[in-house]
C-alpha cells in the first residue's frame, strides 16, 4: 500500500512555501493569511466594478498569491490577465479566479481557525 502525500495534492495552499516566506513565523503566517484573504475580496470587488482596471488587479493578486504560496489563485489571476490581453474568455477568466479565491478563503478560514 503506497504512503499517503505528506501534503494534500489539492490543497488551495503551500504551506511549506508560506512557512519558508515567513522564516516559520507562525504568527507572521496568521497575519499573512488574515490580510491576503481580506486583500481578495477587495480586488475581487475591485475588478467587477473597474473592469477597466482587471488586468492591473489580477497582476496585482497574482503577486501577493504567489508569495504566500496560493499558487492555483495565482495561476487564475495570469489566466485573466492573458484573457484581457488577448480579449479571449474573460468572464471564464474571471469566474475561474473568482473560484480560486474562495477554495483559497476557506483554507484560510479553517487555518485561522486553530
Amino acid at each position: 500500500m503506497p504512503s499517503p502525500p505528506l501534503a494534500p495534492i489539492d490543497s488551495p495552499l503551500d504551506l511549506d512555501h508560506l512557512s519558508r516566506m515567513t522564516l516559520g513565523d507562525a504568527e507572521l503566517e496568521q497575519e499573512v493569511l488574515a490580510m491576503f484573504a481580506e486583500q481578495t475580496v477587495r480586488l475581487i470587488a475591485a475588478m467587477a466594478a473597474l473592469p477597466g482596471e482587471a488586468g492591473a488587479l489580477a497582476h496585482k493578486l497574482k503577486g501577493s498569491a504567489r508569495g504566500i504560496g496560493a499558487f492555483a489563485v495565482a495561476d487564475a489571476a495570469a489566466s485573466l490577465e492573458t484573457a484581457i490581453r488577448t480579449g479571449h474568455n474573460r468572464p471564464d477568466a474571471f469566474a475561474a479566479l473568482k473560484e480560486a479565491v474562495a477554495e483559497v478563503r476557506v483554507a484560510i478560514e479553517a487555518i485561522l481557525k486553530h
